[in-house]
């Protein structure tokens, strides 16, 4: 037995010894062992009852130890509010928030009692107008159609998916039970760039497959793109979108190295290479190098994968290079059929601290850019956006809808949903709750019909309660949502529209300004003329 599993049972395993040694202390006539022998029998019972059960994964990894956790967060949750963190106290998400993960997913009452614990005269603080007279609930399984003119194969995707997260990040169980959980609720798993494992293929739930700069899945010994081998992946009637990462919002810019000691051999054949060595994900691809190049490797993958949707991943950054992007465009009469704006909030995967706080443009504002870009140029209703950076509830969803996206991933909101208790140690291969490992004793706590039902609960009751939400603010359907359903307070005695923040572009009106002067927001004045599509760096300007 390892020490890692021997220091989980611990209070097991010496809670059934001082039972042993406790009746057989009994026998020999000392009758103040009983003092000992009782409650260690029933601790160790607990610890048996903990070994087997298949619904809490931290008591499965930590028998009789695990329940502490479950007494502090529910039995005396005074003591965790008043003397550890408040309710509301996001690090990076806040009790309330985890909570209503976990209640949607185990289907439990997921009501609010005795008002909002917010302080509504507070900076930043936003909400929903509601209409006098609501719209009827609809259905709630919303739906967006993903493919452009260009494409054969459009897919019908729900508008609220499951977000980039690789086989190697996420322990297999994990993946299994995201996959089964997104086949039962009818809605999309991202593989992340770590290619399509055989878990993300055993239960059939549809795949976003994420092309990363180092091409796994699709890949020749050199690093190098494979057509043959992306065609091959590609084609599976399993994936249905194609998605080229430019960037991520928990390290834009920024490449990685999973050491060769996690390098498995499943790992390495999921993504195409050596196994136990040192796997590099470089920080730029090498299949293009400008704007038009971009442009041309997403119409060759959309051919190569029977004309599939095809689309592009960022973080923003330089905001000339999205320009760069949307004039390459124009230049070739090539489109991505969708484009998600990862915000520079998101991210489950370890990175520097400079890059996770001060590096990539929030999804706000980089949401924002590429909508009105796409608007300005007329180009919207053939591409397509998703966005992902701290979604986990319904309003996240209709105030990211109403400021340009089409639909919303959620990574650490399906995470919670799968029994994460954001211990952070997902970089340490120490996760109590098994979502994040590679150790197998670990995973194990992990059941995977469970946690898969819980999967398809939270993606079913979040999109109930968007249905809701919008039913009261006298809306039918999600794509209905604009910037003026969302107020936000700047101070306390000031609030404004979400349209307020910047300036929305006319449809057309960045190919009526070639020079930028009439545009109406500074970012477009400056950098709109001195973008080029022959290049990702900046021109003089016109």
């Amino acid at each position: 037995m390892d020490l890692p599993i021997a220091s989980r049972y611990s209070a097991f395993f010496v809670c059934a010894a001082l039972s042993l040694a406790g009746f057989a202390s009994l026998a020999a006539g000392m009758t103040y062992a009983g003092w000992v022998a009782w409650p260690a029998l029933a601790l160790t019972l607990v610890g048996v009852r903990d070994l087997t059960q298949r619904q809490h994964s931290i008591r499965r990894n930590y028998p009789i130890l695990g329940n502490l956790r479950f007494f502090f967060e529910f039995v005396r949750p005074e003591l965790r509010q008043y003397f550890l963190e408040s309710d509301t106290e996001a690090l990076p998400f806040s009790r309330n928030q985890r909570s209503i993960v976990y209640q949607r997913a185990k289907r439990q009452l997921d009501k609010v009692p005795y008002g909002t614990q917010l302080d509504l005269r507070e900076a930043g603080i936003e909400w929903i107008n509601h209409s006098i007279i609501p719209a009827a609930v609809q259905p709630h399984d919303f739906r967006v159609a993903v493919g452009g003119p260009s494409c054969r194969a459009p897919y019908s995707a729900s508008v609220f998916n499951i977000s980039a997260l690789s086989f190697g990040a996420l322990s297999a169980n994990a993946i299994l039970a995201l996959n089964r959980g997104a086949l039962a609720g009818g809605f999309a798993h991202d593989t992340g760039e770590g290619g399509v494992s055989r878990y993300h293929r055993e239960h059939g739930g549809d795949i976003i497959w994420e092309i990363g700069s180092g091409y796994f899945g699709c890949r020749m010994p050199d690093g190098r793109f494979d057509a043959q081998r992306f065609a091959e992946q590609a084609r599976r009637a399993q994936v249905k979108m194609i998605e080229i990462k430019l960037s991520q919002g928990a390290k834009p810019g920024h490449g990685g190295v999973l050491p060769g000691a996690k390098v498995s051999l499943e790992i390495a054949q999921a993504r195409g290479v050596p196994a136990f060595t040192d796997c590099l994900s470089p920080a730029m691809h090498s299949e293009f190098s400008t704007p038009i190049g971009l442009l041309e490797f997403v119409a060759r993958l959309r051919e190569l994968a029977d004309g599939k949707p095809v689309g592009l991943k960022m973080c923003v950054g330089h905001a000339w290079e999205l320009f760069a992007i949307a004039k390459a465009m124009l230049a070739t009469g090539i489109a991505p059929d969708f484009i998600v704006v990862d915000g520079a909030e998101g991210g489950t995967g370890a990175a520097p601290a400079e890059f996770v706080d001060h590096v990539g443009m929030p999804l706000q504002e980089g949401l924002l850019l590429v909508h009105n870009t796409l608007v300005g140029l007329n180009l919207r209703e053939r591409v397509r956006i998703g966005a992902s950076g701290k979604v986990i509830t319904a309003f996240d969803i209709a105030r990211t809808l109403a400021i340009g996206a089409d639909w919303c991933n959620s990574a650490r909101g399906f995470m919670f949903a799968l029994g994460c208790v954001q211990a952070q140690h997902c970089h340490l291969d120490t996760c109590p709750s098994g979502v994040a490992t590679q150790n197998p004793s670990r995973m194990r706590a992990l059941v995977v019909p469970d946690k898969a039902e819980r999967v398809a609960s939270f993606h079913r009751n979040t999109l109930k309660a968007l249905a809701e939400l919008i039913a009261a603010a006298g809306l039918t359907h999600p794509n209905q949502l604009r910037p003026h359903h969302i107020v936000q307070r700047v101070s306390p005695n000031e609030v404004r529209l979400l349209s307020h923040l910047l300036p929305f572009l006319k449809p057309g009106e960045l190919l009526e300004s070639a020079h930028g002067e009439q545009l109406p927001h500074k970012v477009y004045q400056v950098w709109w003329p001195r973008a080029r599509a022959e290049s990702f760096g900046v021109g003089s300007g016109g």
